[in-house]
């Protein structure tokens, strides 16, 4: 075993940030002394000085065999994973890296619909076929969940030639799928599954928390560190096991989407956060679940709102819909208001995540939010629930569910397209990806038929105070893929 007190990258960039020398390097800043005054009074100085380059003692993230080999070893261990890569560009980079580590153009790949948009890139970057699967829905709370075991076995049926199977688990709101079903039904087909695990680095460090993906046996596992532990924005990691994904093709892949000048500030927090989590994360953890409960059953008990039963027990879904407002209307009083910032805002619910981070004040300022919310509707005497938007879409007619699309992603991005009024490209082929944002799961997929229903489920998002990415202009437009037929 390892030794997991050690912080090696960290440890080393403590003492090249206290080494008093003349820098004739990039960053142009210069260890602090070239930064405005104004950042300067906002960070500090000390965050500068440990803003170095690829110094020599600092190792390289392309071919590690130092501090860098050092720190992603001993995070390997603690997850549970044959190897472990950094990645500094968010989880996009692994994701796109994973697909294109298993697919070459024209090749089948396993997905569900409810994927976050970087899977739409490493699909066009890599020309694979998209295979969507619809996860089932639950139309009373507006949340898409998990795809089945069952689901995933008649698609290998119909398609055994894929490549890989791709799986979103937790979803946004903490529902987890029966990975490990799905992982053994994968291995069936001698095949990897490939898990975007964004929401779910916790899950190894709590017995009280659903399983990990490695631990059910996916043989790919993409994680935001940065999302509920303890690393910087942007700071994820990209985990692999057994032998079905060659880890040189990661690595390959990965040396195309991650930029050459790392940032060894989020690179040490990656070190920093996995050190923490494997010495103090149980009862870290421990105490965050102790929160998470006290705010599910004091949120619970207030009338009006209901709260979503999660798999994973620190991410907190409330239906606000019953109150007569929609979770974006919800999500403005609470930030303007009530000093109370949701995770996600969508068209019934708030989404919250609690983590390690969180304080018993964070959580009794959450549940006295909740109750003016509740005091607000009841004084204006709402009496009909916010339009539920199952009245505007129903989320399981976006696909079929089991679909190849018209066009691959990759050949209506790189198709010549034109742009038409809304109302004109309904049944066009779409050349946009647009999506509410966050959590960026594509409404509209590059490839795919326009519905009626998908446009009228963005102009909802819009019209109750959503936003939506990939738009030209203010969705009074859309691209189509021009001479289909």
């Amino acid at each position: 075993m390892l030794d997991q007190n050690k912080a090696p990258l960290l440890e080393t960039l403590k003492i090249l940030s206290a080494n008093n020398h003349a820098p004739f390097y990039a960053p142009g800043h210069k260890r602090g002394q070239g930064i405005s005054a104004t950042l300067k009074n906002l960070l500090g100085a000390s965050v500068f000085l440990a803003d170095l380059p690829e110094l020599p003692e600092l190792d390289n993230l392309f071919q590690p065999n130092g501090v860098i080999k050092e720190a992603e070893d001993l995070a390997a261990e603690a997850f549970g994973a044959d190897q472990t890569w950094f990645l500094i560009n968010g989880s996009t980079a692994g994701i796109i890296a994973s697909i294109l580590a298993v697919c070459q153009p024209g090749e089948k790949i396993i997905l569900p619909r409810n994927i976050h948009q970087s899977v739409i890139s490493g699909l066009i970057l890599s020309g694979a076929v998209p295979v969507y699967i619809q996860p089932p829905y639950n139309p009373d709370w507006d949340i898409v969940l998990g795809i089945t075991p069952a689901s995933v076995e008649a698609t290998l049926q119909k398609y055994p030639e894929a490549k890989a199977v791709f799986l979103v688990y937790p979803t946004y709101q903490g529902v987890c799928a029966d990975i490990r079903a799905i992982a053994q039904i994968t291995h069936q087909y001698n095949i990897p599954l490939i898990v975007d695990e964004a929401h779910a680095p916790h899950f190894t460090f709590h017995p009280d928390l659903p399983m990990s993906a490695l631990e059910a046996g996916a043989d790919l596992a993409v994680q935001s560190i940065h999302k509920v532990l303890g690393a910087m924005t942007q700071a994820s990691m990209l985990h692999i096991q057994g032998d079905r994904i060659a880890p040189q093709r990661i690595s390959q892949a990965l040396q195309m989407l991650q930029s050459t000048s790392p940032s060894y500030l989020l690179l040490a927090s990656l070190d920093a956060a996995r050190q923490q989590m494997f010495l103090e994360g149980e009862a870290l953890l421990t105490k965050t679940l102790q929160l998470a409960d006290q705010a599910r059953n004091s949120i619970s008990q207030i009338p009006g709102l209901s709260v979503f039963p999660s798999d994973d027990p620190t991410r907190l879904t409330v239906k606000v819909s019953d109150l007569g407002i929609s979770g974006y209307e919800a999500d403005e009083i609470f930030n303007e208001q009530l000093g109370v910032v949701a995770e996600l805002p969508s068209l019934q619910n708030l989404t919250f995540i609690i983590s390690i981070g969180n304080t018993d004040d964070d959580i009794n300022k959450l549940i006295q939010a909740f109750q003016v919310l509740a005091e607000q509707a009841k004084n204006r005497n709402i009496a009909t629930p916010a339009k539920n938007s199952q009245q505007i879409l129903d989320i399981t007619n976006l696909v079929n569910q089991m679909t190849i699309p018209a066009m691959t992603p990759r050949e209506a991005f790189f198709s010549q397209s034109v742009t038409v009024p809304i109302k004109e490209s309904v049944g066009k082929i779409s050349a946009d990806l647009i999506c509410p944002y966050p959590p960026g799961i594509p409404c509209l997929i590059p490839g795919e038929k326009i519905t009626q229903s998908a446009i009228d489920y963005l102009q909802a998002v819009l019209e109750l105070g959503g936003t939506i990415t990939g738009c030209r202009d203010d969705f009074s437009s859309i691209a189509i893929v021009c001479n289909f037929s």
